[in-house]
């Protein structure tokens, strides 16, 4: 079974960037595809990207096409999200998930595995 570990959260200024990394640490190899959500207090959670297992297919939110980056290295079983000119209103804690479907979804009850959550701060 897969187990997620998300890192690279922090505190940065606004126009900054960080990289996210979700890493598959029991090293399963199995073909998810894997979706980045975040989530703020008292909101739901919130699609961010999303890649297919292969890589060749992406999915991004309106509030984050064109300054956030999804990728993937299969063979470190790791996906990225590189985040930048960041902006307060990214502020979250950022969640990984995977899912066996055969397209990228955007709604998280698509996703059975979940990380722990790391929390990205963004300040003006």
């Amino acid at each position: 079974q897969v187990q997620l570990v998300e890192s690279g959260g922090g505190s940065v200024q606004a126009g900054g960037s960080l990289r996210l990394s979700c890493v598959d640490s029991e090293r399963t190899n199995r073909p998810y595809n894997i979706g980045w959500f975040r989530q703020v207090p008292g909101e739901e959670r919130q699609f961010v990207s999303g890649i297919n297992w292969n890589g060749a297919s992406v999915s991004y939110a309106d509030s984050v096409r064109g300054r956030f980056t999804i990728s993937r290295d299969n063979a470190r079983d790791t996906v990225y999200l590189q985040m930048n000119y960041l902006r307060p209103e990214d502020t979250a804690t950022y969640f990984c998930a995977a899912s066996t479907d055969v397209v990228v979804r955007t709604a998280a009850e698509w996703y059975s595995f979940w990380g722990q959550g790391t929390q990205v701060t963004v300040s003006s």
